[in-house]
Parts: structure tokens; sequence; C-alpha cells
């Protein structure tokens, strides 16, 4: 079965929902703002469009939904009201993009509306700024497939998504007893897993190449490792921890379906990205 017919986080916003369990993610947008506000920023000088369109690509479904493109927003508001040319601040259309399991119910129900409100109450009016110039739509598919027009995005942004893989890698049949690598992973186990990253990593940058205007932006922030260990606690051991509930419990799981049963996610290191790009 693919992968983005069936990945998702939870839905709603219960007690094991994703929008009540995401305070991680809203912390790594929250440190890497200085670089999203630079970036923006730079872009907007240089290139001053009537309309600025950005893409969240991940954006899931929860508080942290609009938290970046918010930011984003303000940032070229303030930039338009110190330009010399005295233009009125852009139109704004944001794409907001992930898999079609994705909870987009909640977010065009809900979410969108606190959105427009915060833009609201926000404007006093004075730099011209009509939230109302805004207008938000929702992308359903693979980002690692084309999903928007040549030369149409000014700025692209993605947090805490990139690792996880277009489908669990072929060829790792041999990883049984496990759900993902570990220290007694084959080396095929773990070439397999690297290999397929290194390929979606590359056809999102050559699909995000063809979508991106020249001298566009793209901020990106993915879960990785910090050295070349692949077993380092803050890489594997949570998925570890699952796979050791999953086999106390294993009696009510079937053993095939176990061994069968693989995290389709890579946590790549810094060289493995800079090799790749």
């Amino acid at each position: 079965m693919e992968v983005a017919k069936v990945l998702h986080m939870n839905e709603g916003i219960g007690e094991a929902s994703y929008a009540k369990n995401s305070l991680l993610q809203q912390k790594v947008i929250l440190m890497t703002k200085t670089i999203r506000d630079k970036a923006i920023s730079a872009l907007y000088r240089s290139l001053t469009p009537e309309t600025i369109c950005i893409a969240d690509l991940g954006c899931s479904s929860g508080p942290n939904t609009f938290l970046a493109v918010t930011q984003l927003i303000r940032v070229i508001r303030e930039e338009s009201k110190s330009n010399d040319q005295q233009q009125p601040p852009p139109e704004f259309h944001v794409f907001l993009n992930d898999l079609p399991g994705n909870d987009f119910n909640t977010i065009f129900r809900s979410l969108l509306t606190e959105f427009y409100d915060d833009l609201r109450e926000e404007n006093t009016g004075e730099d011209g700024f009509d939230p109302n110039n805004c207008f938000v739509s929702g992308v359903a598919g693979s980002f690692y497939n084309r999903l928007f027009p040549s030369k149409s995005l000014h700025f692209v942004h993605s947090s805490y998504s990139l690792h996880w893989l277009s489908q669990v890698p072929d060829g790792i049949e041999n990883n049984k007893g496990h759900i993902y690598l570990t220290s007694t992973s084959s080396a095929s186990v773990i070439k397999a897993y690297y290999e397929q990253f290194e390929r979606d990593f590359a056809t999102f940058l050559k699909c995000r190449s063809m979508e991106l205007v020249q001298n566009g932006r793209m901020i990106l922030t993915m879960l990785g490792r910090n050295n070349e260990d692949l077993f380092g606690k803050g890489c594997s051991y949570e998925w570890e921890l699952l796979a050791t509930v999953l086999k106390i419990i294993g009696g009510s799981i079937e053993e095939e379906k176990m061994d069968a049963f693989n995290i389709p996610v890579y946590n790549p290191s810094p060289a493995e990205v800079k090799y790749i790009v």
C-alpha cells in the first residue's frame, strides 16, 4: 500500500490528536523564525511582487498550521511600510500542502477562521493592509511530485516533514524483528534506507526548482542527526521503544505482519544532505 494513501497525523482536536501533541514541532518553527524572516525580507526587497505566493509543505492540522505563514506575512507588512517606493502591501496567496489523508476539514472549518481573526486584530489600517487580500488554498498530494505550475511560487517552507520517505524502501525483507534501522540491521537494509532518502530528497529539490520563480526562497527544516552515527539516541530511540512495545503485545499481532512493518523515515546527517544538494 502506498505511503501517500495512508500516512497522516492524528486528526481532530482530541487529546490524542496531532493538534494537542505538537509542541516540539512548534518550538522548532519558533526557533527558526529569524532564518525565515531574513529570507522573506531579502525576497521582498529584490522582487517586490504585487502578489506573494507562499507554499507550506507538510502543513498538518493544528496550531502550527498557520504559525510560519502568519510570521511571514507580518515581516512583509513591515518591509512594505519601510519601502522607499511607498508601495502598498502585496496580496498573499498561501498554499497549504499535505498528503490527502491530512485533516483539511479542521483547517478550513476552524483554523482558517482563527487565522483571519488574528490578521484582523493586528490590522490598524495604517499600512494599507487588507486581510481579505490573503487567499488560502489547500493542496493535497505528495511533495515528492510536482504540486504547482512552473515558476509560480515565491517562497517555500517545510518544517519537520522531509524525514518522511515517499515509501518504505525496497529490499528490506531481511529486517525481520525490527520496524526501523537498528544496530543489528544488515548493511543492505541501511543502504536501502539511505538510497530511498537520497532519491526522495533529490526529487523534492528538482520539483521545487521548477516551481519557484527566479530568486525565490526556500527554508527547509528536517529531523536529522548531528553526525554519521545512525543509531544515536536522538534518531532511533523512539522507534526502538515502539518496537519493544509491539513485541510485548506481540500476542495480538501476527508475526508476519510485524515483520512486514517498517517505518518510512530517515534522519540524514548534514554531510548526506550537502552531498545531495
